[in-house]
């Protein structure tokens, strides 16, 4: 589990080493790679266009950057002391996206689509789904995030997605909206871009799961089984636990006639493999080993599940029966999916007074109004065959 996934450093051009729970890239190894894959983007541009002047113009440009961090590694910035963090969370974001959207671009050829289509619609997409996604997240937890902040420090806390804190379903409705705004202005059917788009939204998925990992966030309940996992002390889930372990332990000591309050365990850290609750923390020598208890890779879980939803969906789309059948398919799908997984979930409370979460009983609303959806779309196919049919005598 690495909140920071690698370091770009600008102490040692070529440094390649592990630092705590880090890896530590030195900058020459970034501009090697920045001027590779320029050559490769200069062949291939004079490959396609066979233009001299183009490919020189495009070189100086490819050849600025590398010139500019250079330049910047020789000055006394605070960048240059620190180093240039890539979080693991947002570059599984990252990786997800791109490839999703060129999965989407590849299967729009299939249904006689130009694929720069799909290119413009991801932007639709992306920004309507990231707000959405954030908006759901602070309803749910605005008061962890926004505690002890004041002035522009809200805002700032309001939009810090590096940190994390963004729920799928809020990312599903925000991106429907851009996709039917970018419908409207296209002239193009909703559906059968739905149907189209749907299996890489899996993928998508499967890679920000992997992110979820990396983070810390989306951590699952106690677990003993063999492939259980402890998270670091300086992960999400580590930080959550100790709070909770805090709070446990403070409710007990106010309320010691309470029975089953006084049964909650407050031993949900480790040090060097012992339990010890939040308040242990500080009584641990220099070099001790501190993780959270052995917990459901729930993360994983999702990940996987979400691959195999992809893959089933890719494999549903050549043989569906109907525009938006795919969509309410992998709608239905993924509500089931979710339902069962918060069972294994850690990290989310019961919601208006029930033993659910938010993403459960979101998760029934979503199975329900696909299934409405796919019988819809069936009875709208079949009038419209009938109105195509002749009587006969």
């Amino acid at each position: 589990m690495k909140k920071v996934l690698l370091r770009i450093v600008f102490q040692d051009l070529w440094q390649a080493e592990s630092v705590q729970n880090e890896f530590w890239l030195g900058f020459g190894w970034m501009i090697l790679l920045w001027i590779a894959a320029a050559a490769v983007g200069l062949a291939f541009i004079h490959r396609k266009t066979g233009d001299t002047k183009q490919v020189v113009s495009s070189g100086i440009f490819w050849l600025a950057i590398p010139i500019a961090i250079f330049v910047i590694s020789k000055t006394n910035l605070p960048v240059v002391q620190s180093g240039v963090p890539v979080f693991g969370y947002g570059f599984m974001l990252f990786v997800g996206f791109s490839t999703a959207t060129w999965l989407t671009a590849r299967r729009a050829k299939s249904v006689s689509m130009n694929p720069e289509i799909i290119w413009d619609l991801m932007m639709w997409i992306l920004i309507p789904g990231l707000i959405g996604a954030r908006i759901i997240y602070l309803l749910q937890y605005g008061s962890r995030v926004f505690k002890g902040a004041e002035g522009g420090e809200i805002l700032l806390r309001a939009v810090a997605l590096w940190d994390g804190g963004i729920v799928f379903y809020g990312c599903i409705v925000g991106g429907i909206v851009g996709l039917l705004l970018f419908c409207r202005r296209n002239n193009i059917r909703p559906m059968q871009l739905a149907d189209v788009l749907m299996p890489s939204v899996f993928i998508g998925l499967g890679f920000g799961r992997i992110g979820c990992f990396l983070y810390g966030c989306c951590f699952g309940a106690a677990c003993g089984l063999p492939w259980a996992v402890e998270f670091p002390v300086d992960s999400l889930t580590f930080e959550r636990l100790a709070v909770r372990s805090r709070e446990i332990a403070e409710q007990q000591a106010m309320n010691p006639k309470d029975e089953d309050l006084q049964k909650l365990e407050t031993k949900l850290l480790r040090a060097d493999g012992e339990p010890i609750t939040e308040a242990e923390i500080r009584d641990q020598k220099k070099g001790t080993v501190l993780t959270t208890m052995s917990l459901h890779p729930s993360q994983i879980y999702s990940s996987a599940l979400a691959f195999l939803l992809a893959g089933l969906l890719t494999w549903y789309f050549p043989r569906r029966q109907f525009e938006g059948s795919v969509f309410a398919v992998g709608w239905m799908l993924y509500a089931v999916n979710r339902f069962i997984l918060e069972a294994i979930r850690d990290d989310e409370p019961g919601r208006l007074n029930t033993g659910f979460t938010f993403s459960q009983l979101f998760s029934m609303a979503m199975l329900l109004s696909g299934l409405a959806m796919l019988i819809w779309l069936g009875r709208k196919k079949s009038d419209g065959n009938n109105k195509q049919t002749p009587a006969t005598a």
